[in-house]
C-alpha cells in the first residue's frame, strides 16, 4: 500500500487493539469495533507555513495527516471548498462572525466526496473489484462516481425516498442500483443480505470502512486555515450518522497536538425533531443513544434512527464543550430559504438543520457576541430544490 510516512495503522476505538492497514480492512477483527487511523504525529515536521505555501486546490494538500499519498489517491480534486462570510446572518444571530463552509462545491455536490476519495483509495489499494454500501442518497452517488474513477464496480442500495438526482447519477456513473421500499434501515437490510451473498464485495459504508470519517476531517483543517489559523468558537453540523462531526473533532485535536493551534471548537450536533437520537442521548447524559422508534422528518439525509457511532459523537460534543439541538422540519426549511434569500448560499434542505439549529442555539444564549460561528452546508440545494420550493409554496410565496 502507498501510505504516508506518519500513518501507523488502525486502532479499535472499543478494545484498543492496533492492526496493520494491509491486513485489517474494515471492522476490528477481534471485537467488531470501529477502526480509526492513527499517526505518529511526533515524527511530522509540519507548520502553518507548510500548508500555507501550497496551492489551495484539494483536501490532499494535507496528505501528511491522511493515510495515503496524494499521488496514489482516487481523487477528483475534492475539498478546498469556500468558507463564505455572512455578516448579515451574524448580525441576526448576535455573533461576531458567521461563516458557511460550502461543501456543495465538491465534485458530486456534497461532503461525501471527502470520505469516498479516501475509502475508494483504500479499496483500490486492497485490490477490490466491487464496492458496496447502503445510503440515504448522496453517499451512494458519490461512491458510484469514485468507483468509476477507480474502475471499480459499485453496488448501491438506496431507500425509495432517496432523491431523483441521487438515483439518476448512480446509474449515470455506471453503478448498479437497488432501490428498496421504506427508509434507510430497509436499504441497510438489503445491503447486508447482498454482502452475505457476495463475500468479494468491499464495503465503503460509513464506519465499516475506517476511512470515510478520516477524509471528512479535512473540513476542519481547511476552515481553520481559511480563518488565518484561528479556531472558530463554534461549529454547527447537521447530524445523521455523524461521520463529519467525528472527523472534524479528531482533526482539531491533531492540529492542537501538532502545536498549530491551541483550542478546540465547540462542536454542535443539529438534528430534526422527528429523528433526534443524538440530541436525546446528549440531553439525558447517556454515552450511547437509544434507537429512534418512529423516524419522521423530510430531511432524509439526517434521518438516521440508529447511528452506530453515537458514542464517538457524544464524546466529541462533551470533550469540545459543545452540545446538541433539534428543530422542526418547518424551522429547518425556513432556515434554508432564509440563508439562500439573505446570504445567497444554496444550502440543502437537510443541511439547513445546521442553520435552524444555530438560530435556536443563539436564542438559548449559547454564543457570545464577539464569537465566530461556522455552519456546515454539507450539500448543494440543487439536489432537493423541490423541497425548498414546496415549502415556499405552502406559505403562498
Amino acid at each position: 500500500m502507498e501510505t504516508t510516512p506518519a500513518f501507523e495503522g488502525l486502532e479499535c476505538v472499543d478494545c484498543g487493539e492496533s492492526f496493520d492497514a494491509e491486513a485489517a480492512t474494515h471492522r476490528c477483527p477481534d471485537c467488531g469495533g470501529i477502526l480509526d487511523p492513527t499517526y505518529d504525529l511526533d515524527s511530522l515536521d509540519v507548520s502553518r507555513e507548510t500548508f500555507g505555501s501550497r496551492r489551495f486546490d484539494s483536501m490532499w494538500r494535507y496528505e501528511e495527516l491522511l493515510p495515503f499519498t496524494r499521488t496514489s489517491a482516487v481523487s477528483m480534486d475534492e475539498g478546498a471548498t469556500a468558507l463564505v462570510e455572512c455578516p448579515g446572518l451574524a448580525e441576526e444571530l448576535g455573533v461576531g462572525e458567521l461563516y458557511i463552509k460550502d461543501e456543495g462545491r465538491n465534485p458530486t455536490g456534497t461532503f461525501k466526496d471527502r470520505g469516498q476519495t479516501v475509502a475508494m483509495t483504500a479499496a483500490h489499494q486492497h485490490g477490490a473489484s466491487d464496492v458496496a454500501l447502503n445510503s440515504a442518497g448522496n453517499a451512494g452517488q458519490s461512491a458510484a462516481a469514485y468507483a468509476a474513477r477507480a474502475d471499480l464496480d459499485a453496488h448501491v442500495f438506496l431507500p425509495s425516498r432517496a432523491g431523483f438526482t441521487n438515483k439518476a447519477m448512480v446509474n449515470v456513473h455506471g453503478g448498479e442500483m437497488t432501490v428498496v421500499g421504506g427508509r434507510i434501515g430497509d436499504a441497510g437490510a438489503a445491503y447486508e443480505d447482498a454482502m452475505d451473498e457476495h463475500e468479494d464485495w468491499y464495503s465503503v459504508k460509513t464506519f465499516e470502512t475506517p476511512y470515510r470519517h478520516e477524509g471528512k476531517k479535512t473540513m476542519l483543517y481547511e476552515t481553520v486555515e481559511q480563518l488565518d489559523w484561528e479556531v472558530p468558537d463554534h461549529v454547527v453540523y447537521p447530524t445523521g450518522g455523524g461521520v463529519g462531526l467525528v472527523g472534524m473533532h479528531k482533526a482539531a485535536k491533531e492540529l492542537r497536538e501538532l502545536g498549530i493551534t491551541d483550542e478546540l471548537p465547540a462542536m454542535y450536533a443539529a438534528q430534526a425533531e422527528g429523528c433526534a437520537p443524538v440530541v436525546r442521548a446528549f440531553e439525558e447524559g447517556r454515552d450511547v443513544h437509544e434507537p429512534w422508534d418512529s423516524p419522521d422528518t423530510i430531511c432524509g439525509g439526517i434521518e438516521i434512527p440508529d447511528p452506530g457511532a453515537s458514542p464517538l459523537i457524544l464524546e466529541a460534543l462533551r470533550e469540545s464543550d459543545g452540545g446538541a439541538v433539534a428543530t422542526s422540519d418547518d424551522e429547518i426549511l425556513e432556515a434554508g430559504t432564509a440563508v439562500a434569500s439573505r446570504a445567497g448560499v444554496e444550502m440543502g434542505a437537510t443541511c439547513a438543520a445546521a442553520a435552524s439549529g444555530a438560530w435556536e442555539l443563539a436564542d438559548r444564549g449559547a454564543f457570545g457576541g464577539d464569537e465566530t460561528v461556522v455552519l456546515l452546508n454539507t450539500g448543494t440545494a440543487n439536489k432537493d430544490a423541490d423541497v425548498l420550493r414546496s415549502h415556499l409554496m405552502s406559505k403562498g410565496i
